[in-house]
């Protein structure tokens, strides 16, 4: 693997108009090396710091996200391109919810439980679960929420116990200094938390060649492979969210004002840029065209540019990349005969990375908008039949993140939202389950292995250990410990047989096969 020269910087440039907004010092495999040591040596006295301790460390965080918010969410936007107001209610707010509820559930998600044993002739034998901290956790986080994703990862695995590498994206290495400033306020002990800067190409391998203990990471499908494999040669846990293409159910029932509404923010929020936000839209054909005039409506009315007075809806793509991504998703669909029901202004000869939120119509499954994730702002309406078509529809994609179900009947939107292959459904709205920070996070098929947030995402930062306590130690022996015989051989046939027997005499009598064998266990 190449080092990489200590004295070199990444340069920080904001995708709304291009400035230079400044440097981030790029670090070595050696410096990495050295963080990882630290980290091992900080670790187990992190972990046995009472958690009390730990949740103040983390509500010192809190209190200075809350009291630097503005600057947050300034610098959120002008690194990654989203809006002030997108920063605030899609970041900065949601990581004061995440910090607050994990700081009060963290005792309950980390106490020992019992098992509550399978029968009582093994009641002498107690077994508790214990939440283990894995050690080192590596985090790496995307470009696309640079700063409520690695956030509520980093405050769960603190709280539990571990040590932290984190590693942002490249593209928005200043929302990462902006990081490194808040855990900074929590006065870990030295080794406990570290920011990393490393590029997106070797930084998951030296992450696992340096030895963590899980790796948790935000990003594409191909990369999330590529780590699985590498994690393989170790063994090293992984814990992968790896995108989605999303599908929302507009039932012949809906609201088609909320539907709309719901579809435009879901769809078109940061620029489309979210791994849970929707891209595919099937509409029963009894709504579909009342469902497109209000979703044209109101996209036609979007406001895309640079954020002054919070009077613009969407900012810039984060990379000029995404945006040819974009660009040519939509070229190929309308080569095959989509056609552009509606698209939103846009400014034109401006240095940023604007590109105008667009609905696709007269769509099918063989053009890449209903196959892979666009990842920007982009919606494409399909006209359905009935629910069933659109739920089978829905499932024709090997990812599954997120989707939802549109329709004033809870009931038929619950029978629906059971039938669909996502790893979280939600019914009238969509891309609010990531800011939920009791909901857990993850997808089915390609779209990840593992979840986040929640007491599952809880549990992911820890490992079970079982211990298995004996209340009878004047016991001498079990009674299938050496030596054996046909006596063992009749006793525990006779455990089965007044366990499960099928009559009560069967019972009765394997009953006495049992305690005529169970006598050997006081004896030597």
């Amino acid at each position: 693997m190449p080092d990489m020269k200590p004295d070199a910087n990444t340069p920080c440039t904001s995708p709304l108009d291009g400035r230079l907004l400044g440097h981030s010092p790029l670090d070595s495999i050696d410096s990495l090396d050295a963080a990882f040591r630290s980290a091992r040596a900080a670790q187990p006295a992190w972990a046995r710091t009472p958690l009390k301790e730990r949740v103040a460390a983390m509500r010192r965080v809190r209190d200075y996200l809350v009291s630097h918010a503005d600057e947050l969410a300034e610098a959120i936007s002008a690194d990654n391109g989203k809006t002030r107001v997108d920063a605030m209610a899609t970041e900065v707010f949601p990581a004061a919810l995440a910090v607050s509820y994990y700081c009060r559930r963290a005792k309950r998600f980390l106490k020992s439980r019992g098992t509550g044993g399978s029968s009582w002739l093994l009641a002498n034998k107690r077994s508790r679960i214990h939440r283990v901290p894995w050690g080192v956790v590596g985090v790496i986080s995307p470009w696309n929420y640079p700063f409520a994703i690695p956030f509520s990862e980093v405050v769960m695995a603190l709280l539990a116990g571990n040590a932290v590498v984190l590693k942002v994206a490249t593209q928005t290495q200043m929302v990462g200094r902006a990081l490194r400033q808040c855990f900074a306020a929590a006065e870990l002990p030295q080794g406990v938390f570290t920011h990393i800067n490393l590029p997106g190409r070797i930084a998951g391998d030296a992450l696992l060649e340096a030895g963590i203990d899980k790796l948790f990471f935000t990003g594409s499908v191909p990369v999330g492979k590529q780590l699985m494999a590498k994690a393989a040669e170790t063994l090293t846990p992984v814990c992968l969210e790896l995108g989605g293409n999303d599908p929302m159910l507009v039932c012949p029932d809906a609201d088609l004002g909320r539907a709309a509404a719901g579809a435009v923010w879901a769809g078109l929020q940061n620029c489309g840029q979210s791994c849970g936000g929707v891209e595919r839209i099937y509409v029963h054909t009894d709504v579909h065209e009342p469902f497109l005039k209000e979703l044209a409506q109101r996209v036609a009315r979007l406001r895309v540019g640079v954020d002054v007075d919070h009077q613009v809806d969407l900012g810039a793509m984060t990379t000029q990349k995404q945006r040819d991504v974009v660009r040519r998703h939509v070229e190929g669909a309308t080569t095959r005969g989509a056609k552009v029901h509606t698209q939103s202004d846009c400014p034109a000869g401006t240095a940023g990375n604007f590109i105008p939120a667009v609905v696709l119509v007269d769509v099918d499954h063989s053009m890449r908008v209903m196959r892979e994730e666009t990842f920007g702002p982009v919606v494409a309406v399909m006209k359905v039949e009935d629910m069933d078509r659109a739920v089978a529809l829905a499932n024709d994609s090997e990812l599954g993140l997120t989707a939802s179900v549109w329709s004033r009947s809870r009931k038929t939107a619950r029978r629906l939202a059971r039938r669909l292959e996502a790893g979280v459904v939600t019914v009238n709205d969509h891309l609010v389950s990531h800011g939920l920070p009791d909901t857990p996070w993850g997808g089915f098929k390609q779209s990840g292995i593992g979840r986040t947030h929640g007491e599952i995402g809880f549990a992911e930062m820890t490992q079970p250990q079982c211990v298995v306590d004996d209340l009878m130690p004047w016991v001498k022996k079990n009674l299938w410990w050496y030596p054996h015989g046909p006596h063992v051989y009749r006793g525990l046939r006779g455990a089965l047989e007044f366990l499960y027997g099928r009559g009560l005499c069967q019972r009765i009598a394997g009953f006495g096969r049992l305690v005529r064998c169970y006598l050997r266990t006081f004896r030597r």
